[in-house]
């Protein structure tokens, strides 16, 4: 709601920095159009007078907190800076109107005081665009064309005091029915205000000694406008293609170290492609490396968000509680593969479990190219092997070929992250134990009488092994530990023992001295 406020204060700020120059400057306008000037101004003022009162109910953040109480909104904006400025473009000049007559609206020039809604609009929708860098270029252009509009105002003013038609300088003559018309007038002042402006010139010289100094001005204000746009466009431009020269960059390191290592054309013609299609999909971001700098709990949510409705698809994880998939959920990691890229292989160790994304796999037989199933997005395999479930006829082996048939965008959760997940967990950990016996029984690959022995020897020895080299590396730590407090106490006991004996030696001195003074008195 206050950003959309924040738009509709911006609308009579613009008429009033556009129009009352214009104006003010160009008799005709305000002759010819007198009656909708005037009710455009006031309803700009009832805009106005309202964003005063929606002022006095903007809530803000004290030590962490919306402040919502009206007395303390009104008195926080009655004690600011704004405040003052909001009541001087309130002020009710129109009734010079009385006095000088209606062809002087410059004395509601008080109305632009109220400049700092535009650029507050101008800065939140600048956080809030998908395009930034295209709305900053087109903000800019509008202050540019603003300062040439408020130029071409002032040298058709001036213009109007030196004498029109007086040289070659100034404005033609009115009287020459060509340039009479007010269309034809800001045009021709819009132009010479734009060549000057720019720096580029080609406008006629200047004659009398005012001319010169407006002149001199308008140049010096156009080198200011022509460095700022430089600046800000390169700036711009250089914000625009940042992510793609930072891309091209790791394209050419990587097509250095293939020359260099002299890989095959073909291989060298499948890495482009693919990082042709990373590009193309804009999949080239790295999601760790853009979301690192927000807070675990932001990242966290971002993650569910994306992630959590893809992990829900996998059968064994549908029933889990909500805190074992939020833990999941961070530690997926997107994985794209080539056209014929084989994700696994018949026989290899089970280390991961994919979940497709985008994209299609083939089920291939050895000699990769019958098939027997396409799996498409949504579907998911490997999650028995990273179980490693006792009595598994396949063991923690794959029992399949699968091949990419094109590009596929593919989440991947490696054992170590589930069973780290899992620690914290025992009671998922025996619910997905079990559901992946029955999958594995359904699909009459449990040996049930190897399932029925109980635990491992072998299992239980390694676990046994790896406690005990645990404990090593723990023992060795406290040992390390152990030698740097002894030799810290070492060192202090030393210093200890220099300052006593600096100590007895200073009081030895001063007890000596003492003995001597009084014999010297006697």
């Amino acid at each position: 709601m206050y950003y959309n406020w924040l738009f509709v204060i911006t609308v009579p700020v613009m008429y009033n920095w556009t129009i009352i120059i214009a104006r003010a400057c160009f008799e005709e306008m305000q002759h010819d159009y007198l009656t909708s000037w005037l009710i455009l101004d006031y309803v700009a003022d009832m805009v106005y007078l309202a964003d005063m009162a929606f002022r006095t109910r903007t809530g803000y953040l004290e030590q962490g907190l919306l402040v919502k109480d009206e007395a303390k909104l009104r008195d926080r904006y009655k004690k600011s800076l704004q405040f003052k400025l909001d009541l001087i473009s309130m002020i009710p000049t129109d009734i010079f109107y009385l006095v000088f007559g209606m062809n002087y609206p410059e004395i509601r020039m008080n109305k632009l005081f109220r400049v700092g809604r535009m650029f507050e609009f101008f800065e939140r929708t600048e956080t809030r665009t998908n395009f930034p860098n295209v709305f900053r270029i087109s903000n800019l252009v509008m202050y540019i064309l603003i300062i040439i509009h408020w130029n071409a105002c002032m040298y058709y003013s001036v213009s109007k005091w030196i004498g029109f038609g007086n040289d070659g300088f100034v404005y033609p003559d009115p009287s020459d029915p060509e340039f009479a018309r007010l269309v034809r007038k800001y045009a021709y002042s819009m132009y010479w205000s734009t060549l000057t402006l720019t720096t580029i010139g080609e406008t006629p010289p200047p004659e009398k000694n005012s001319e010169y100094f407006f002149v001199v001005t308008d140049f010096l204000v156009g080198v200011l406008i022509f460095a700022t746009i430089v600046g800000n466009v390169g700036s711009m431009i250089t914000n625009m293609n940042q992510a793609r020269a930072d891309f091209q960059a790791r394209i050419d390191s990587i097509k250095q170290y293939m020359a260099f290592r002299h890989v095959s054309k073909d291989l060298e013609r499948r890495v482009i492609k693919s990082f042709d299609y990373l590009w193309t999909n804009k999949k080239a971001v790295d999601e760790r490396e853009v979301l690192k700098y927000l807070p675990d709990k932001l990242r966290a949510e971002i993650a569910i968000n994306v992630h959590l409705d893809t992990l829900k698809k996998v059968r064994i994880f549908a029933d889990c509680e909500a805190g074992l998939l939020v833990e999941l959920v961070l530690k997926l990691q997107p994985q794209v593969f080539s056209p014929g890229d084989y994700i696994c292989k018949k026989g290899d160790i089970g280390r991961e479990m994919y979940i497709i994304k985008e994209g299609k796999l083939a089920v291939v037989a050895d000699d990769g190219i019958k098939q027997f199933v396409v799996l498409s997005d949504g579907s998911y395999f490997g999650e028995i092997s990273i179980l490693a479930i006792k009595g598994s006829k396949a063991g923690n082996r794959r029992t399949a070929n699968i091949r990419s048939i094109g590009y596929s965008d593919l989440f991947c959760l490696s054992k170590d992250d589930l069973m780290e997940a899992l620690t914290e967990y025992p009671d998922a950990k025996a619910m997905l134990e079990e559901k992946g016996r029955q999958i594995l029984l359904k699909d009459n690959l449990l040996d049930l009488e190897l399932a029925a022995q109980g635990p491992d020897p072998k299992e239980m020895e390694e676990k046994v092994i790896h406690m005990g080299m645990s404990l090593e590396v723990l023992q060795t730590r406290y040992a390390r530990l152990l030698a740097e407090h002894e030799a810290a106490e070492g060192k202090l006991k030393k210093r200890v023992s220099r300052l006593e004996r600096k100590m007895a030696v200073s009081a030895g001195v001063v007890f000596s001295t003492e003995m001597v003074e009084p014999e010297k008195k006697d």
